[in-house]
């Protein structure tokens, strides 16, 4: 790790910059702060009392960038994360042009963030932040290296960009790898086995070379596992393929590579997450190259782009990492899901065909489209005197890419972990080219103004060239930019035609699942919350059932977060609140098995498992109930016994849930009224009631404060339908007032879902 000294900008005037000559020359020469290390070949102290002096009189701050005393570290690149998870979900179902649109915005060379590396989830059929993805083994005997959308989206990453480097890393794991144990690690062959699996299958059935892989997501990690690894890989074939851990925090795993030579050999790449742009000494202290694995899950606003520019310069000035790579790559799930908005471009609507590029594309490319990987850093790096940093890149060849960044503290703060406050302040600051770079005579320049406080910043824009004259060149900066400065010439700011207006979710939308090769395991929109639900072909009925959506799994993952026991699909609009939802279901389990329709589901994503709603549940041992929560501990008086659905018979679920209200002004002038058919006040409930004889006769009327007819109050009327007929009517419902539809099952079973349809009112009504 590079000394404090070492990160403070190294100054000088430039009448002394000009005056020093070659063999003299400092790797930073010393301004303002002199409290740089000296070695031989340095500035002599009499100098450095020279440049104290002057910087008593205000010469401006000068920064050298040279090649000529060596290089720093080799540039791994800057790259996005799909998955952890199912954050890519509603990606794959927009149509074109607007999908292709967003892939050219993400990967194209030269058009927008244009990445260099690419990292996806290892499916492992658990939740593992906004939704689940698909493992290629559900079971041991069970290979299918088509599930999910990773394998496309990173076939199509590498048609745009041959040479973007793959990453793998498993966030959960199938229930068999643990024998019934949540933990990875009690049959570490096993494991080894399973991940290799993916990365085999992934060269024979996409042609796609996996260049690097990880060991368990923010979890621990397992010494003798990481050593089987590294053997199975390269039995298998695969040396080329390199280790990355822990992908956690930067300890234990330095602490232990510095103590056990066999297992610093095997690992690569030291990744840690969300670092706050610092590392350990252990981990400097292993050779090893440290990467930002997982950083910036930030809102994609101007913050969250003062953010993102902020940690991909200081991540190497303060911490000497190679690459930073964001979670996540787009935000394309339900932004009612944690951390909505938290990729750096936002893609949630298929429906429309609504993107937004966010300011954080831009960043990227600030970075991106004039370096490669294989670039090496120059030594010659730092702060900024009044506050920002600066880095410097080559080839080697004579190219040379700066990219200096002001954020202010208030405008680049980061989702974690928290940021010390600091000071940036509008300074005009020179740089001195020297060594490879002193014959320039000109650099092109990208500009980006962020304006938290403003509708119009300016991302990426070219500017005029810069002169460099006698090997410097001065630049006016202000607070909140960034600049690259570059040889390069293939600079691009891509761009299409504005894409649709956004639009809600269609109000009415049905989906029969008959679709006899479909292009994706996933039907369009369904979002796995918990289990996995993958379309299905039942050769058992050659009847109107032949293509449903199945839910598939039976045992419990190894998890990453708190799943819940049941399964459920979340789809929709989570401002719906009357709504009729009308699904075929189909149970497989004989006696104990069970599934359910569901509407204003109001949690997803890894609280999952605290979802409220309204559930309609039918049994196979032929009973039905309805709750309040998936985990079936909040009951509503409406439950019995049917002489429908068994096991193995295809029957019809509608679940209807309305609110029904008017305005009175007596007896409780200006409050609302709600009518909703009961028998009894709820038990546990204070209620305001009173009777009407008119054409409500029956009716009690139920009085809340509230401001308007949805607002405030949370008892509404629903009602349940088996087949077309009646099950039950007008129960009283005291969950959320609004949430997604949902389909799913009362365990880990399968259970098949076909010709679902929901229709919903409009919000304001």
């Amino acid at each position: 790790m590079m000394g404090e000294d070492e990160r403070q900008p190294m100054l000088s005037p430039p009448s002394l910059v000009s005056t020093v000559s070659a063999s003299m020359m400092p790797s930073r020469l010393f301004g303002c702060h002199v409290t740089g290390q000296v070695t031989p070949g340095q500035v002599t102290a009499v100098m450095r009392l020279l440049l104290a002096a002057l910087c008593v009189l205000g010469v401006r701050a000068v920064y050298e960038l040279s090649d000529r005393g060596g290089l720093g570290r080799e540039f791994d690149g800057i790259g996005a994360v799909s998955g952890g998870g199912a954050t890519s979900r509603l990606l794959v179902n927009y149509p074109e042009p607007f999908r292709s649109q967003i892939l050219d915005y993400l990967f194209k060379p030269n058009f927008g963030a244009s990445l260099h590396i690419f990292k996806v989830e290892i499916g492992g059929d658990a939740q593992t932040t906004d939704g689940t993805e698909p493992s290629h083994m559900h079971y041991p005997d069970d290979q299918n290296y088509f599930r999910g959308y990773e394998w496309w989206l990173m076939k199509e990453a590498k048609k745009r960009n041959p040479d973007i480097k793959l990453v793998g890393l498993p966030w959960a794991f199938p229930g068999w790898i643990g024998n019934g144990k949540n933990w990875p690690y009690d049959f570490p062959d096993v494991t080894a086995y399973y991940v290799v699996s993916w990365i085999i299958g992934a060269k024979q059935y996409h042609d796609l070379d996996i260049d690097y892989v990880g060991i368990w997501n923010e979890r621990a990690f397992d010494a003798t596992y990481i050593k089987l690894l590294r053997y199975t890989l390269d039995k298998s074939g695969l040396e080329r393929v390199r280790i990355i851990a822990s992908d956690n925090m930067w300890q234990p795993i330095s602490f232990q590579m510095l103590r056990d030579t066999e297992l610093l050999r095997v690992i690569d790449v030291i990744g840690a997450h969300y670092p706050g742009t610092h590392t350990v000494d252990d981990a400097v202290s292993t050779g090893k190259k440290l990467w930002s694995s997982e950083d910036y899950s930030t809102f994609n606003d101007e913050v969250g782009g003062g953010c993102w520019a902020r940690i991909l310069n200081q991540n190497y000035v303060n911490g000497n990492m190679t690459s930073t790579i964001s979670w996540n790559l787009v935000a394309s799930y339900y932004d009612q899901l944690p951390f909505g908005l938290e990729g750096l471009m936002t893609a949630k609507e298929p429906w429309s065909g609504n993107y937004v590029v966010s300011s954080p594309i831009w960043i990227t490319a600030h970075t991106t489209q004039f370096t490669q990987p294989g670039w090496y850093y120059l030594r010659t790096v730092g702060h900024l005197e009044k506050g920002g940093s600066y880095v410097a890149l080559t080839d080697r060849k004579g190219n040379i890419t700066i990219v200096i960044e002001t954020m202010t503290h208030d405008n680049s703060v980061c989702i974690r972990p928290p940021l010390p406050k600091f000071d940036v302040s509008a300074q005009n600051a020179t740089f001195q080219l020297d060594g490879s770079f002193n014959g320039l005579t000109s650099l092109q320049v990208w500009y980006t103004k962020l304006c938290a406080n403003s509708s119009k910043p300016a991302l990426f824009t070219k500017k005029s060239t810069i002169a460099v004259t006698g090997g410097s060149f001065t630049l006016e900066l202000d607070v909140d930019e960034v600049y690259t400065l570059t040889t390069l010439t293939s600079g691009h700011k891509g761009s299409y035609p504005n894409p649709p207006a956004s639009q809600s979710f269609p109000r009415k939308y049905k989906d029969d699942f008959n679709v006899r090769n479909p292009p994706f395991s996933e039907a369009p929109c369904f979002a796995d919350q918990s289990g996995v639900f993958e379309y299905f072909t039942n050769t058992s009925d050659p009847g109107d059932h032949v293509f449903t959506f199945r839910q598939v799994l039976t045992q419990r993952p190894i998890t990453w977060a708190s799943d819940p026991n049941q399964a459920i699909s979340v789809i929709g609009d989570y401002s719906w609140s009357n709504i009729t939802i009308t699904c075929d279901i189909y149970i497989e389990t004989p006696g104990t098995g069970s599934v359910f329709i569901a509407a204003r589901v109001d949690q997803g994503g890894s609280p999952a498992y605290l979802a409220k709603g309204i559930y309609f549940w039918v049994f196979a041992d032929g009973t039905y109930k309805v709750t309040g929560d998936l985990r079936k501990r909040e009951d509503y008086p409406a439950e019995g016994d049917v002489r429908g659905p068994g096991q193995r018979l295809a029957h019809t679920l509608t679940l209807h849930v309305k609110v029904y209200y008017t305005t009175v002004t007596s007896p409780l002038s200006g409050y609302q009224v709600y009518y909703t058919l009961v028998t009894s006040p709820l038990s546990g409930y204070q209620v305001y009631y009173t009777l009407v004889t008119s054409a409500l006769s029956g009716y009690q009327v139920y009085y809340t404060a509230v401001t308007s007819p949805l607002s405030g109050y949370q008892g509404f009327s629903a009602s349940g339908l088996l087949n077309g007929n009646p099950l039950w009517t007008d129960v009283i419902t005291l969950g959320p007032v609004h949430g997604w539809a949902a389909i799913g099952t009362g365990a880990l079973e399968f259970a098949q879902f076909d010709n679902f349809m929901v229709e919903a009112e409009a919000a304001d009504t």
